[in-house]
């Protein structure tokens, strides 16, 4: 017998998601309105915040080895599963996928490239790079691909990496930025308003114990792309160095 006194502890969410998430997610996609959500709350809860919770821990607890400037709170990683519909024709109220977002230390109110999943009912989506860069770091992503577009293209090319991963279809602009040199061998890239790589898997991947560490095993493989992309941004955050009497 359990002693009157004693509490007993709450389940540890593992991390991956049990069938009942997907069946949820699939309700919600049909029943997305708060009369359908608001009773099956305590369901999102333990099916799919707390699991999501644990596999964001998860990788954090790994990206300590291959991207320790993305090491952080995983509720700060979480996205909210409410939408935000103040300047959207769309006023259904939630969204029918729970996802995460990895960025930058110190970028973490703008964009920069980071790491990125999401689960659905239908689909699981992993991606790494630069999504919706804000102005000024689309500028400095380009204006770097004037002289690197070379080992850019080197990264995206590898072996495993083509192997995992699409590369982002880019938003590309139909001419080459203002101020850019029209026969420049790298203004396809120029181009391009989106830069990184995508991989689409079927969402039962989500419900295998092993769902974390495939995770890990592709932000690993996509963290030089990550890198490159946050090289211009993180150099142009920089404070430059007072000049005194002329001298740096």
């Amino acid at each position: 017998m359990v002693s009157k006194n004693k509490v007993l502890a709450e389940p540890v969410a593992v991390p991956y998601f049990r069938p009942e998430a997907l069946k949820f997610l699939r309700g919600l996609a049909r029943n997305n309105d708060r009369e359908w959500f608001q009773p099956r709350k305590a369901v999102f809860e333990a099916e799919l915040k707390e699991p999501m919770l644990a596999i964001i821990r998860n990788v954090t607890d790994a990206m300590v080895d291959f991207a320790p400037s993305f090491v952080r709170p995983a509720e700060k990683c979480l996205f909210r599963i409410y939408r935000d519909t103040r300047f959207s024709n769309n006023k259904l109220p939630y969204k029918t996928h729970v996802a995460a977002w990895w960025s930058h230390s110190g970028l973490e109110k703008t964009s920069g490239a980071g790491f990125y999943f999401h689960v659905s009912a239908k689909e699981v989506v992993i991606a790494a790079g630069a999504y919706m860069p804000e102005k000024d770091q689309l500028a400095q992503i380009r204006h770097w691909m004037l002289d690197h577009h070379m080992e850019f293209r080197k990264l995206l090319q590898k072996a495993a990496i083509r192997k995992t991963f699409s590369e982002f279809e880019g938003n590309a602009l139909t001419r080459p930025p203002k101020g850019f040199p029209c026969e420049h061998p790298g203004m396809d890239l120029i181009k391009c308003r989106q830069w990184g790589l995508a991989a689409t898997l079927p969402a039962e991947e989500a419900l295998k114990p092993g769902f974390a560490g495939l995770l890990i095993k592709d932000f690993k493989l996509a963290a030089p792309v990550v890198e490159a992309l946050n090289t211009p941004i993180a150099a142009a955050q920089e404070p430059r160095r007072k000049v005194l009497f002329g001298l740096h």
